[in-house]
């Protein structure tokens, strides 16, 4: 008798498995390669993390690289903004005239125009409690604002909407903060903070909520509700319900005293804001890096298909890293609001959700470099206006050594291969897969 059937069905699997189950074996496959090349990639980093110095871990804690690519690429951003200082002054220009007879004059006008100014840029930064006090408020936001792009990154997802998301917690915060009278400061100040970070969330989770439910693009939607956001805090700002009642112009109600972060010092800027972004990069690293929502978050981010297989929603981790980045972007809008201005005008957002991105991507997506990503640019904002008031060296300059660093950071492969340095790096954690995919 013949072992092939005689019907027109399926033939039967000799070890008692159905047609569909190479599928399922495929999903499984591909699941524990994930897990074994995590696994791989981890023993690395503690095999080359036990045998670095404690210098060099914290280095890579901080920006993902050795702590020689680090110094290099400092270094290399320094030095071609002196060559940039130095095109740009009078002097040294005047003395390449007659370089060939005296080439001395050039180099020695170069040396001065350069070291002032970085001489100067050290100084407005950390050269003084009050320069200290600027570095730290300057500081403040870009912390929240690169937390705000940093997180979402982790899930492989590109927040372009910190912007948008800082003007939607400043209007709410400063809303709160004026039109609510009555109340002692611990009640108050909270209630207004609040109030920012939670409408930050609000803007947040829309186009989270759309990535997961519909496919549509988080860079598109989040860039499109900054504009939306811009306009209509411009619109609500010359409206009587926010504006001054004498005043024309588009202004609003001061924030009352109850609602305002108090400063560490009179004479100082720097405010209690600057604690409140401190506990909350604190309890963003415990959420990314220890809770079982940042593992989620993490696994999401390096291979959305494993994650499913293992149980897992990518579309509610979307979701959420949405809604929290929007949340510590709203945060921004509140430090800004009730430590700083005081009151809602037109732009008062100046941009510092933009400037979130370049602090998160210089962090590589860590909290911890976020966090001195942000110290960084705050000294370089402040350095940089005492500079220009010192010396007449143009600001644009500080935005082209902050260029410079992120991309001698950002890249190390490049500073390697400049300085011919065969050095890898002690953690090479990813930043993100793409452009949310």
């Amino acid at each position: 008798m013949s072992d092939q059937p005689t019907g027109g069905g399926t033939p039967p699997d000799p070890d008692g498995i159905e047609a569909d189950a190479p599928v399922l074996l495929d999903d499984e496959q591909i699941a524990a390669e994930e897990i074994e090349a995590a696994k791989e990639r981890e023993a690395d980093t503690v095999h080359l993390a036990l045998d670095a110095t404690f210098t060099e871990r914290l280095i890579a804690t901080f920006t993902g690289t050795s702590v020689v690519v680090t110094i290099l690429a400092f270094l290399s951003a320094m030095v071609i903004g002196g060559l940039i200082i130095a095109a740009t002054e009078e002097p040294v220009r005047d003395a390449l005239g007659y370089f060939t007879s005296r080439p001395g004059d050039t180099f020695a006008a170069a040396w001065t125009a350069v070291s002032e100014a970085y001489a100067a840029l050290l100084r407005g930064s950390l050269g003084g409690r009050s320069q200290l006090s600027e570095t730290l408020v300057s500081a403040t936001p870009l912390i929240l604002t690169g937390l705000a792009v940093a997180v979402p990154l982790r899930a492989g997802l590109f927040n372009i909407g910190a912007e948008g998301q800082l003007i939607a917690g400043g209007l709410a915060a400063g809303f709160v903060g004026f039109s609510v009278t009555g109340l002692p400061m611990v009640v108050h100040l909270p209630f207004a903070a609040a109030a920012g970070i939670a409408a930050g969330a609000a803007y947040g989770w829309l186009p989270g909520l759309l990535k997961a439910r519909t496919g549509a693009h988080e860079v598109i939607t989040t860039i499109m509700l900054n504009n939306i956001g811009r306009l209509v805090a411009a619109y609500l700002v010359s409206t009587t319900l926010f504006r001054r009642p004498d005043r024309t112009d588009p202004i609003s109600k001061p924030v009352e005293a109850s609602a305002q972060f108090p400063r560490f010092f009179d004479d100082l800027r720097v405010n209690t804001s600057l604690l409140m972004a401190l506990a909350l990069a604190l309890a963003v690293f415990w959420l990314v890096e220890r809770s079982t929502r940042g593992f989620e978050l993490n696994a999401v981010g390096m291979n959305a298909h494993a994650a499913t297989t293992a149980g897992m929603n990518p579309n509610t981790t979307v979701i959420r890293a949405m809604a929290t980045g929007g949340a510590l972007a709203g945060a921004a809008g509140a430090a800004t609001i009730l430590g700083l201005q005081h009151r809602l005008t037109i732009g008062f957002s100046a941009g510092l959700g933009f400037e979130g991105i370049t602090v998160a991507l210089l962090g590589r997506g860590r909290i911890g470099g976020t966090v001195a990503a942000g110290l960084l640019f705050g000294g370089l904002k402040a350095g940089g206006r005492f500079m220009q008031g010192q010396t007449g060296t143009s600001l644009d300059l500080v935005l082209v050594i902050q260029a410079l660093i992120i991309v001698f950071i950002a890249a190390p492969g490049l500073v390697r291969a400049i300085f011919r340095i065969k050095a890898e790096d002690l953690a090479a954690g990813q930043v993100a897969k793409g452009w949310g995919s």
